[in-house]
């Protein structure tokens, strides 16, 4: 439970300056809608039956099945405009121990593969540079993918994908961040490119 509450700080802090969108506007942030949407961030034979962690590092709920489900992206004032603007996941153990290895910039080291649901998907990242959540200005635009519905296996061996494709567009299963400590492999589920149509299979 330590490293659970680790990760959840570190996470906090990294996304305490990102773009959220506009505060003006009434957002959602009320207990009920935040467990409804970090659990529904995987299938809910997983996410039912999950740790629960609030934005502010509450614990929810404790869970059975050994997955926590917690937002990615901290709470704006105002509260999350989507449930994509939370970036809400469920991660096992092993993928925990990834995201502490990555906000505390040090090589992951795992005891085996870790996985992440990400069913609400993401707010955007670089797909080649770590640290890069947030910062699409800093991008080259055909490196850019706001990700929809998807899976990530954070590998224990970060050298155990190979030659596998780093392109995005294809609908298979992709590398992010190739050729660094942080490698994993993006799985796109149906809906993975709702958030940004152009790079779909044409």
């Amino acid at each position: 439970m330590k490293k659970i509450f680790i990760s959840i700080l570190l996470l906090l802090i990294f996304n305490l300056n990102a773009d959220h969108g506009p505060k003006d506007s009434k957002g959602y942030k009320d207990e009920s809608w935040i467990m409804k949407t970090l659990t529904s961030a995987a299938p809910s034979f997983i996410g039912d039956h999950a740790t629960v962690i609030s934005p502010s590092g509450e614990v929810l709920r404790e869970g059975t099945n050994g997955w926590t489900c917690l937002a990615f992206v901290a709470m704006p004032k105002m509260g999350y405009k989507s449930k994509q603007d939370a970036a809400p996941a469920c991660a096992d153990a092993n993928a925990m121990a990834w995201a502490d290895a990555y906000m505390s910039q040090t090589a992951p080291k795992l005891t085996n593969d870790g996985w992440i649901w990400m069913l609400h998907g993401d707010t955007g990242v670089d797909n080649f540079r770590p640290y890069s959540e947030g910062d699409k200005a800093n991008t080259d635009p055909e490196d850019w993918i706001v990700s929809g519905a998807h899976l990530m296996l954070m590998p224990k061996d970060p050298n155990s994908f190979g030659s596998q494709t780093t392109d995005f567009d294809t609908g298979a299963p992709y590398v992010m961040m190739q050729g660094t400590p942080y490698v994993h492999l993006m799985i796109p589920v149906e809906g993975y490119y709702d958030y940004q149509p152009e790079s779909a299979p044409k």
